[in-house]
């Protein structure tokens, strides 16, 4: 196996551009009112996010509102509007942006073959001049300009990088490579974007913005960072058009946790993650599911004996990240028909009945296990009441 590149004394700054308000509101059952973007906003920037996109102006009167509303709400941070390559959202966008201190306007074009047949119908000739258009009409209203190439891994390799080129002599300080539909697998995408990333050097940062078709959006946005990407794109919870997007919290505790394969800074405060993953499932329609890695409910749940035996022993032997560390407040035992002995006893001095003799809690196991092939797991009550009765038959034998 190949050993990873690693500088220990260089720990590059990668920057979190989030879009949860933007991408992740379009996603279905996500729909964001203007007072809960400003709820949500108020956290990512708690959070510490660099970038946050807060909408497509163009859209709809709502989406401008809640641009202007966070732009003028919350100054610290860099706050970006969506624009298509055309003057009409162009000037929508900067007009959201008017009161903002640190505006971005993202403008954005399809360039893949696909999309310029059968959505744009335009030649790419065409399409290169109107993003050099965009971007330099952009560059008069605000200094801070993104370039988003749509469906860039499925564009041509030469023409992904003569059009790169251009919208950065255009005046773009980012040029961002999305994977529109998910298509790319790390391998590929990391030679994609490390050739774009050695094109264009120290002119303009090369942004990533995976979707997870294919489950791979963290996968793939990791191994553009290695390539030379320094932002990521990307939403709590994972959430965004069709599978969603890649994971703001999954991408930045890669990389907080596997500092050896991955040695790069982020600005997130991440005993954040868990809070802000919570407030976002309570303003949208669902959270995310149980096994969701860093914030679903069983991201760090043990119910299986073995686990259990050796989390009471030391959470290391099966816990790598400390929940207090992305804001939950502990690990917990699930007790369950695969669950051992030891977290029983465990469970049993929690709920306040250390004095059980260790045949009462061979008496609570027995009823315990006897209930559990039929059950999902047990409330506190549900054990509470083996206890008693264990006591209850102990009692009965004594007199």
């Amino acid at each position: 196996m190949t050993e990873p590149d690693i500088q220990p004394d260089k720990q590059p700054r990668v920057y979190i551009f989030d879009t949860t308000l933007r991408d992740g509101e379009q996603s279905p059952g996500c729909s964001m009112t203007v007072p809960e973007k400003l709820r949500m906003a108020a956290k990512l920037v708690e959070l510490g996010v660099d970038i946050m996109e807060a909408g497509f102006p163009i859209a709809s009167e709502g989406d401008f509102e809640a641009v202007r509303r966070v732009s003028e709400e919350f100054p610290e941070v860099r706050v970006a509007a969506l624009s298509r390559a055309t003057t009409k959202d162009i000037e929508r966008a900067a007009a959201a942006l008017e009161k903002a201190k640190r505006p971005r306007i993202h403008t954005f074009i399809a360039t893949s073959d696909i999309h310029l047949q059968y959505k744009l119908k335009k030649t790419r000739e065409q399409v290169l001049e109107d993003a050099v258009r965009a971007v330099e009409l952009a560059r008069k209203y605000v200094e801070d300009v993104e370039f988003s190439a749509e469906d860039a891994t499925r564009t041509e390799m030469g023409y992904l990088e003569a059009i790169s080129e251009a919208v950065v002599r255009a005046g773009a300080g980012t040029v961002n490579l999305p994977d529109t539909v998910g298509y790319s697998v790390p391998e590929d995408y990391a030679e994609r974007i490390g050739r774009i990333a050695r094109l264009l050097g120290e002119r303009a940062i090369v942004s990533v913005h995976c979707h997870d078709d294919l489950g791979l959006a963290v996968a793939n946005s990791l191994a553009a960072v290695k390539a030379g990407a320094r932002q990521i794109e990307c939403t709590m919870n994972g959430i965004g058009e069709r599978a969603g997007n890649c994971s703001l919290e999954e991408v930045v505790m890669v990389m907080k946790t596997r500092r050896d394969y991955y040695p790069y800074e982020t600005g997130i405060v991440t005993e954040q993650l868990y809070p802000a993953s919570q407030l976002l499932s309570g303003i949208i329609t669902f959270g995310p599911q149980p096994n969701k890695a860093i914030v679903g409910a069983n991201a760090f749940a043990h119910e299986a004996g073995i686990h259990q035996d050796g989390y009471l022993k030391n959470k290391s032997t099966y816990e790598i990240i400390d929940p207090r560390s992305v804001g939950v407040p502990e690990g917990k035992l699930i007790l369950g028909k695969h669950s051992g002995r030891h977290a029983l006893k465990e469970r049993v001095k929690e709920l306040g009945y250390a004095e059980l003799t260790p045949e009462q809690v061979d008496r609570v196991y027995e009823r315990f296990t006897s209930a559990a092939d039929n059950k999902k797991g047990f409330t506190n009550e549900e054990i509470t009441e083996f206890i008693e009765a264990a006591i209850e038959k102990a009692a009965e034998k004594v007199s």
